[in-house]
């Protein structure tokens, strides 16, 4: 299970790499969940990152405007990076949401053929109005993505284990794994999260919160906390990693 830490500045990036971090996915958490930084910022970040660990983009909880999404989808591939990632917030039906889905995905692989493309639900779609989860996988593969993830729009200290079920989350990843995708778990994890998302199979954790000091918004990402996470995922799965 591949480690991915979520930072917002260029002064984390040593911080989560010297931690064991095997993404950095970089984000603005200031719009939200899934809140893309800006370009400026990608470009600092990279100029530092360690050449072993992969970057990710977030590019926002994305509105139901699928040429303004697959238009930031390409000006993030553009930065040189590994994975563009995109939270079904906006699409209020199945076909709405995979409309955005494959016009990101297309226009993020057109312009970037090697790039993966993460497509990420939320747990708590009940309470924020969105797309059930359970239709990511499906998603993903249709839209020719790579990754189907679960997050959570809320932070407000639920995580993903607050709204679904070990039993719902396993069906999720069987269903990914089934139809070639890999899977990502997020979502104010904790230490304490690891043995569960082990046991589940999950092919990346994400974790930001855990990895700071001070909260996911004002807070900063320090190595200490990334190794004890590091450490822990060790310690339960080591041939996982």
């Amino acid at each position: 299970m591949k480690l991915l830490i979520s930072i917002t500045n260029k002064d984390e990036v040593i911080e989560a790499a010297l931690g064991g971090a095997d993404i950095i996915d970089i984000k603005n958490p200031l719009e939200g969940s899934l809140g893309a930084p800006f370009p400026r910022i990608i470009k600092s970040i990279e100029e530092v990152a360690p050449a072993n660990v992969q970057i990710s983009v977030a590019i926002g909880d994305a509105p139901d405007l699928p040429g303004t999404v697959s238009l930031a989808a390409l000006g993030a591939v553009s930065c040189n990076i590994d994975y563009v990632k995109l939270g079904i917030y906006g699409p209020a039906s199945f076909d709405s949401a995979l409309l955005l889905a494959r016009e990101a995905s297309r226009a993020a692989k057109e312009g970037a053929p090697d790039i993966r493309v993460v497509i990420a639900g939320y747990a708590d779609h009940r309470r924020v109005g969105c797309l059930e989860t359970s239709l990511i996988p499906e998603i993903v593969r249709r839209a020719d993505a790579d990754v189907a993830m679960v997050d959570t729009k809320v932070k407000d200290g639920t995580n993903v284990f607050s709204f679904l079920s070990c039993e719902q989350l396993q069906k999720f990843v069987e269903e990914a794994h089934a139809n070639g995708l890999s899977t990502a778990m997020a979502g104010s994890l904790g230490i304490g999260d690891i043995k569960r998302l082990c046991e589940l199979g999950a092919d990346i954790a994400g974790f930001r919160g855990a990895a700071c000091a001070g909260d996911r918004v004002k807070g900063q990402v320090k190595r200490d906390k990334v190794l004890k996470i590091k450490d822990q995922m060790k310690a339960i799965s080591p041939a996982k990693l």
